[in-house]
């Protein structure tokens, strides 16, 4: 080999090796420790915005500057955007961060709302979970219409969001482009939470797990506000470095950053923190992570991961274990314990919330099944209340008789039994099966009884009725 091409090879091979380098690690030696930068609506600045590299939180000053000591783990820079102001995003995604690069300097313009936004709405979307192309057009045919359906069922000028709580996809990272456009055909700001089947196997340990999502969706964990509503979303799947194997955590790093980001909200504040796995069963450390909310009057957690539908209320926190966009991974109508595939449809009004659960194709009266069937010398009615917690009542009557309450049981759903039960069901997805909920009611009676209607009632006052005829 002569001079000259010896020469040539080398270059070439050294800026390969130059490219493959890490990008945070390259990016840190060309950028300071220090990045500034400004938030401003059009030239105003904005001052006592929360700006936040994932480690230090730190406020605007009058002018709307701010300046940030950013961590050598850190890979991006965003605002929690503030109440009175539009959601940055880009094709519906949340946009509300900056890809930490080679520049020192990262600036913010926000757009005031034309209207007060302690009236708005959210939606909670749980594992959308597409594995193929297959699965897309099931969620682009059914999912996405009834959410364009919702948001113009409320108006032109009303201020709606939507959340997805993790599992946007389903290992095959190919098709956050088909979540992408689902996200822009609602047509709603969108903020995204990483789930299990989001992240990123046999890349290393947890820090390297989310590669991928950072590089679409920016941070796994931040904050953003709406009228008098705060909103936190957090990085609960901790990948453990073996094949797929994870458990439920909220690492160090998040619950230092959360005690900062929380010295900034009041406690009287509507508090919505959305992550993946349920918190209240699920989450190692969740003692050290409820700590942080003593206090805090009016706190939600929104989590999805399970794909059936329960609540859970313990010390005041509410947590909402939402029923899956895909229900049982797109196998049937309804999730493992019988709710209908859907999301959660939240109104928040001041400080209060009010919510229900919006099944895919089904009006927002309907919250319920009802399964009659003969037994021995009697006629037995279950009634699968989905989105029940101990707030509601449940009654029955018989002939339009009044019979009073409904005997409350754990069991499974007989839908989710014919249609999941077994090794062989469902096709291509044997492993869904029944899940035994707490949201079940059930009544016996005569056979003679020709007509049965149960009756449930919400937290709310707001009254879902439901008969069918015993024979």
């Amino acid at each position: 080999m002569n001079r000259r091409l010896f020469i040539q090879n080398f270059s070439l091979l050294t800026t390969g090796l130059v490219v493959s380098l890490n990008n945070e690690a390259f990016s840190q030696l060309q950028r300071g420790n220090t990045i500034k930068g400004r938030v401003t609506a059009g030239k105003k600045g904005l001052a006592n915005v929360v700006v936040s590299d994932g480690y230090s939180v730190v406020l605007t000053d009058k002018k709307g500057n701010y300046k940030i000591k950013t961590d050598l783990k850190a890979s991006s820079v965003w605002l929690s955007t503030p109440a009175g102001y539009e959601f940055p995003a880009k094709a519906s995604l949340a946009s509300h961060y900056h890809l930490l690069g080679s520049r020192n300097e990262y600036n913010f313009d926000l757009k005031r709302l034309k209207k007060d936004d302690q009236q708005h709405g959210f939606i909670i979307w749980a594992d959308p979970q597409v594995k193929n192309k297959k699965d897309v057009a099931q969620m682009m045919e059914t999912s996405v219409p009834d959410v364009q359906e919702l948001v113009a069922s409320l108006g032109e000028d009303a201020l709606i969001h939507g959340i997805g709580v993790g599992d946007l996809v389903w290992d095959n990272h190919a098709l956050f482009a088909d979540y992408n456009a689902a996200v822009a055909q609602m047509n709603i700001p969108f903020f995204q939470a990483l789930g299990n089947h989001d992240m990123d196997y046999r890349m290393g340990e947890d820090e390297t797990s989310d590669r991928t999502f950072k590089e679409i969706y920016g941070p796994t964990y931040y904050s953003f506000n709406r009228g008098k509503a705060h909103y936190v979303v957090l990085d609960n799947v901790r990948y453990l470095g073996r094949e797929r194997e994870y458990d439920g955590f909220i690492s160090e790093n998040q619950l230092a950053w959360l005690e900062k980001d929380l010295q900034q909200v009041s406690k009287d504040q509507l508090l919505i923190i959305n992550l993946h796995i349920p918190v209240y069963n699920s989450v190692k450390n969740n003692t050290d992570f409820y700590a942080l909310l003593t206090g805090y009057k009016n706190v939600h957690i929104m989590s999805g991961h399970t794909h059936y539908n329960v609540n859970h209320v313990q010390n005041g926190i509410y947590e909402h274990n939402h029923g899956t966009v895909c229900g049982a991974w797109w196998t049937g109508p309804i999730c493992s314990d019988g709710t209908p595939r859907g999301y959660g449809v939240y109104e928040v009004s001041g400080n209060e919330l009010k919510w229900y659960y919006k099944s895919t194709g089904k009006d927002k009266k309907e919250q319920m099944s009802i399964y009659v069937d003969q037994l021995t010398n009697q006629t037995r009615v279950i009634a699968n209340v989905w989105n029940w917690d101990p707030e509601w009542k449940v009654v029955y009557f018989l002939d339009d008789r009044s019979m009073g309450a409904m005997e409350q049981q754990k069991g499974f759903d007989p839908l989710a039994v014919k249609l999941y039960l077994g090794n062989q069901l469902p096709l291509g997805r044997t492993f869904a099966e029944p899940q035994k909920v707490d949201h079940l009611f059930t009544a016996h009676f005569a056979p003679s009884v020709k007509k049965v209607s149960v009756l449930a009632t919400d937290r709310f006052g707001n009254e879902y009725r439901m008969e069918t005829l015993c024979s």
